[in-house]
């Protein structure tokens, strides 16, 4: 499986712009008030080939359903405590959405808790433990994913920055599907430096 890379927490509409001739596979938007990085207002239009990414944390799932209609949504992560059964009403839905299902890892973190979602979701996302809800800007230990013994693919997330290339390529794991980037490529929160994306995308996949 070849590695896609999501870029998150845009905010700015011309650093999206400038950020999708890069060509991620994903951009994430943080529709959570509460992060720096909240999108309140999207009115860029991304290239097909962009998937846009849809961060929610605890909302409801008619808000979210919203929100795909009016930013026509490619993907929804949802980053706060959704249930498996939340996960499943969800995908009732029928809609044409990637649902990825993220998790704060640390070093008691039990990974059986993910069987039960893993016929309602597309791909985990693994990052780091936080009160507030990712954006930490912190790696967690990842020998912890040594632990994960599911078939579903996962994005690799938290605090990944510039000096982490060489580690992620040495990854042997053909679930690690995507790796996320946001706050180690900030001028500010929500503002990416795109000389520095652009370099790190070009060594990860060359």
């Amino acid at each position: 499986m070849e590695l896609k890379l999501k870029i998150c927490g845009m905010r700015e509409k011309q650093n999206i712009a400038e950020v999708a001739e890069l060509g991620p596979d994903y951009m994430g938007f943080i529709f959570y008030p509460g992060s720096k990085r909240y999108a309140a207002d999207l009115t860029t239009e991304l290239p097909q080939h962009v998937k846009k990414t849809g961060v929610f944390v605890n909302q409801p799932i008619g808000v979210i359903l919203e929100y795909i209609l009016k930013y026509k949504l490619s993907a929804v992560q949802l980053h706060g405590n959704e249930s498996p059964a939340y996960c499943a009403q969800f995908k009732e839905l029928g809609l044409r959405i990637e649902l990825i299902k993220a998790f704060g890892l640390s070093e008691t973190f039990d990974f059986d808790q993910l069987t039960a979602y893993q016929e309602f979701v597309d791909y985990f996302l693994f990052d780091t433990q936080t009160a507030g809800h990712g954006g930490s800007g912190k790696l967690f230990n990842w020998k912890l994913l040594e632990q994960y013994h599911l078939d579903t693919p996962y994005f690799l997330s938290g605090g990944i920055g510039p000096q982490q290339v060489q580690l992620i390529k040495e990854i042997q794991d053909n679930r690690l599907y995507a790796v996320d980037i946001n706050s180690r490529f900030e001028l500010e929160p929500g503002l990416k430096n795109i000389d520095q994306l652009r370099e790190f995308k070009n060594k990860l996949f060359h």
